[in-house]
């Protein structure tokens, strides 16, 4: 092939033109399998009716696109195009379909419909999509359960002891749906039959709204620990006890949130984005003139650095421990998961960035204050993030939203990055 015929045919395969309109058509189909209204906002529990049906839209769509699809025994949805097969070393692209309680139509469901028109745009590359099962962690308690089951870091044992709302484990409730723990161990991740893993996600902060850049290379993940506090004082009347006789466990809580709120004030540097957020609160006896005995509250702290997350635990604990002190409180504090901050592929952001740039949009690097799939996977296979604009910085709110020609360019970016 002469020279001039090769940069035609690279100047032809960068042509190819993303549809916007499949794309939106994408978001809107995914978007009306939800449990709540969208005034409510969109709501998809892992394994419920409504993620199946947003599970099936994708596989029905990626059929469409000439792949065949199979689910892992850990829950997740694979597509690949059928003249691939699964033997080929592939890039690995996709993201997550569950959501909060009533939040946003774009959380996850960007990442997986860029997969979904890179798989259209380019048939013949070596590009598998993945639906990553239970990332959010709202259904089940956990978050990144398919990751990490396929991962092989979470073992069968372990998921049967995560239950839903309805009571059911992972296993029970993920049984109809291909999970099949006697399958765990053979069907794990395997490296080597990956090239690497790129996930699409909308940043779900204002740092690229700020400065209006529309899609940039994610190369760091923070890491996150994540506690159950519960402080018990004691139930009494609210108009007989004196101020001075009471062990209020609901003002003990109140003073160790404001403490902590303090804190990650304090630890956050300029680039650390430190925070501590109280997320889950139930109070007891909940009653209108009682005063609360028992408050049982979660805490997610997320820091940039391992050294920051260190100091942020010891201090968290002391500052904790002093608010339940100061009203005579019992405190009982578990850690109930600990992750490290994650840097990302070089080599893979690098690709990232040339493909931008071979399509004429020079991409600049970000760090991603929220977890995600790609945070379990990096350790295992090369990792990298794309991330789209948030308008507002708004996430995990049914007004999340990102422009739909920002999601276009980064599916454009992903199908140079992959093509053969």
């Amino acid at each position: 092939m002469s020279r001039k015929s090769a940069a035609d045919e690279r100047q032809a395969s960068r042509a190819i033109a993303v549809s916007r309109e499949r794309l939106a058509r994408d978001i809107e189909a995914i978007a009306e399998c939800s449990e709540s209204e969208p005034r409510i906002g969109y709501s998809r529990p892992t394994f419920s009716p409504a993620w199946r049906r947003a599970v099936d839209y994708v596989a029905a769509e990626a059929k469409a696109a000439g792949c065949e699809v199979r689910t892992d025994a850990a829950g997740n949805l694979h597509a690949r195009p059928t003249d691939l097969g699964w033997a080929v070393p592939a890039w690995l692209c996709g993201s997550h379909l569950d959501s909060v309680p009533t939040g946003g139509r774009y959380d996850g469901v960007v990442g997986v419909v860029v997969a979904l028109e890179a798989l259209r745009l380019r048939p013949d590359a070596p590009l598998e999509l993945i639906v990553f099962a239970e990332e959010e962690g709202t259904t089940f308690g956990l978050g990144m359960l398919g990751s990490r089951s396929w991962a092989g870091t979470l073992t069968a044992g372990e998921l049967a002891a995560l239950r839903n709302r309805e009571g059911e484990s992972y296993l029970a409730a993920g049984a109809p749906h291909g999970v099949a723990p006697e399958r765990l161990a053979s069907e794990r991740l395997r490296p080597a039959a990956y090239r690497g893993l790129i996930e699409v996600h909308v940043e779900q902060g204002l740092a690229l709204w700020k400065t209006g850049a529309r899609v940039a290379v994610v190369t760091a993940i923070n890491g996150r620990k994540q506690y159950r506090c519960l402080m018990s004082g004691a139930a009494n009347h609210a108009g007989s006890t004196k101020m001075a006789d009471r062990h209020d466990a609901l003002a003990g809580a109140a003073q160790a949130m404001i403490a902590l709120e303090s804190l990650a004030r304090e630890l956050d540097g300029d680039a650390d984005h430190t925070v501590m957020t109280v997320g889950r609160m139930a109070v007891e006896p909940n009653a209108l003139n009682v005063i609360p005995g028992r408050v049982d509250f979660s805490i997610d702290f997320r820091a940039r650095t391992p050294a920051v997350l260190e100091r942020g635990d010891a201090l968290l604990r002391a500052s904790l421990q002093q608010a339940a002190a100061a009203r005579g409180l019992d405190l009982d504090l578990a850690c109930t998961e600990e992750l490290p901050p994650v840097p990302l592929d070089k080599a893979l952001c690098r690709l990232l960035r040339e493909a931008g740039a071979r399509l004429g949009h020079a991409l600049p690097d970000a760090a991603s204050g929220a977890l995600h799939d790609a945070a379990i996977l990096a350790p295992l296979l090369p990792t990298a993030m794309l991330f789209v604009a948030s308008e507002g910085g708004i996430s995990h709110n049914p007004a999340e939203a990102s422009r739909i020609e920002d999601i276009e360019l980064a599916a454009r970016i992903v199908a140079e990055a992959v093509r053969p």
